[in-house]
């Protein structure tokens, strides 16, 4: 059997992803920050009627993810470990935004050059990193999340560009709002900036996402995309998933940046 490694599995689309990849037919692996949540993902697969093992990992540690990584012979590996960090630019300082970008951008990059070696060395492989549309767009209040995602991107595609000739194909996929507990994460970073100049924004912007929940999906839907990208023998470079990720790729590509500002900042009380 195949292995697939899913960062970030206890919950959300990692859950998710691990178990349908395991439905999928491969060993299916998922990591997770503790024990605890170990046993959560076993009990999770063990309902859904699958099997799926797991590892304790930091990916923000280089030498767990070494440790880690030296005992797996992978044929995928998902990066979806991450977090929302809301906060304007200037409320966001210097320690936050160094964690952000270790999770979300060099950590994936991390684990992918050791997962390469035995990819090359058995003819092939996958590396899926899940991003965001806030991989091609950009609103306010949440900069440097998507700054991460951003450059996710742009690494992601000079990879999938340097490894293509060794067989290991290299897939973004960009979901868009789907109920995961990144949003109740995003509450909990909102109350961190009690007393901003933003203050008003941040309600708005909270009360506009709990108005959005009723019609986000199940992580499930970008899980089946995700296994879609490491089973297809021909995989899109990229994915987007959700009518939401739909409509704002669109309109980030025909609306003029003047009428996109003006209209965000009217939505946002900016």
């Amino acid at each position: 059997m195949k292995s697939v490694l899913t960062t970030g599995a206890n919950s959300g689309i990692g859950l998710a992803t691990a178990i349908e990849v395991a439905k999928r037919g491969f060993h299916s692996i998922g990591s997770v920050r503790s024990e605890a949540k170990a046993e959560g993902l076993r009990s999770a697969a063990a309902d859904a009627g699958v099997d799926v093992s797991t590892v304790v990992l930091d990916v923000t540690d280089a030498d767990e993810c070494r440790r880690v990584l030296a005992g797996l012979d992978l044929y995928g590996l998902v990066n979806n470990a991450g977090y929302t960090n809301t906060g304007a630019v200037e409320d966001v300082d210097d320690d936050d935004i160094r964690h952000q970008f270790e999770t979300m951008t060099i950590a994936p990059m991390r684990l992918a050059r050791l997962a390469l070696p035995a990819m090359r060395a058995n003819g092939g492989g996958r590396i899926v990193n899940v991003s965001s549309i806030f991989g091609r767009t950009t609103t306010p209040l949440t900069g440097w999340y998507q700054a991460s995602k951003h450059a996710l991107e742009a690494v992601s595609d000079a990879l999938r560009m340097e490894v293509a000739g060794d067989g290991v194909r290299v897939v973004l996929v960009e979901p868009g709002g789907f109920r995961t507990g990144i949003w109740s994460n995003n509450a909990d970073a909102i109350a961190r900036h009690t007393g901003s100049r933003y203050e008003a924004a941040y309600a708005r912007e909270l009360q506009l996402t709990r108005l959005m929940e009723v019609l986000m999906g199940e992580p499930s839907q970008v899980a089946k995309v995700i296994s879609r990208a490491l089973t297809t023998p021909f995989p899109r470079a990229r994915y987007l998933v959700g009518v939401d990720a739909q409509a704002l790729a669109l309109m980030q590509r025909l609306t003029p940046t003047l009428v996109k500002d003006t209209i965000t900042r009217i939505g946002m009380g900016l």
